[in-house]
């Protein structure tokens, strides 16, 4: 599938807590920006897409309902069930691309020329894998958010470094299912406080009128990167064949 190079030795590798973690994924998003940038637009092109077929939008919401002490069922509007069905496939879709960006951030670290193709190799190696690993945490995902919401903080980052762990490491699914749980239940304080954290700042950007989003959102995906190189170490360069 692959080979590895000779870069081993460049490149930085984070202390095993939340701030360092942090710091070093902000340092690693500064040099990845554009991808980070691009990896939106794909998004947000699929997601008009999904909406204009669907005919439903995420904007058209009662915020007199959504300030309602009973909460916003967001399954209430027209046609938002198949519009949430077809999002939600659509980020099962985008699994391979949030590795391309974790390729692109570790070639970014060891001071390798980055490709635009590379945002692209988790669609090359280990696809099957990346998609059926996307699919479990997805289910995973929304039964914790329909619970209240609350279990999702809990249970999120116990697969915050799945991604790395699939491609860096070429494991199936549920071996990288298993490594993430078991390292994250070690070293759960760290992980929840970086989680938090990364989360935060992903999320900070609908402050900015949701328009920020397009440029914060990805940053999780940098932080599963600098979490893998904490508690792993820094994966050696994959070259494609």
């Amino acid at each position: 599938m692959s080979h590895f190079n000779e870069f081993d030795e460049q490149g930085s590798v984070p202390a095993k807590d939340a701030g360092s973690i942090i710091s070093h994924a902000f340092e690693m998003y500064k040099g990845v920006f554009l991808y980070v940038f691009l990896y939106m637009v794909i998004y947000i092109v699929g997601d008009s897409i999904i909406q204009t077929l669907t005919g439903f939008t995420v904007w058209d919401f009662d915020y007199e309902d959504f300030k309602n002490a009973s909460g916003y069922d967001i399954w209430k509007g027209p046609n938002s069930r198949v519009y949430y069905s077809f999002s939600g496939l659509w980020s099962i879709l985008l699994a391979p691309l949030s590795v391309g960006l974790i390729y692109i951030t570790n070639k970014f670290n060891t001071k390798i020329p980055i490709q635009f193709s590379d945002l692209f190799i988790g669609y090359r190696q280990n696809l099957v894998n990346i998609l059926l690993y996307a699919l479990i945490t997805f289910v995973i995902f929304t039964v914790s958010l329909a619970l209240c919401g609350i279990p999702f903080l809990f249970v999120y980052p116990l697969f915050l470094i799945g991604y790395p762990i699939l491609f860096f490491e070429n494991s199936n699914a549920t071996e990288a299912l298993g490594k993430t749980y078991n390292i994250a239940k070690e070293n759960y304080g760290v992980f929840l406080l970086t989680a938090l954290l990364g989360g935060i700042i992903s999320l900070s950007g609908f402050i900015l009128c949701c328009v920020g989003i397009i440029f914060s959102l990805p940053f999780i995906n940098i932080v599963m990167y600098s979490t893998y190189c904490a508690f792993l170490g820094k994966p050696r360069q994959i070259i494609p064949r």
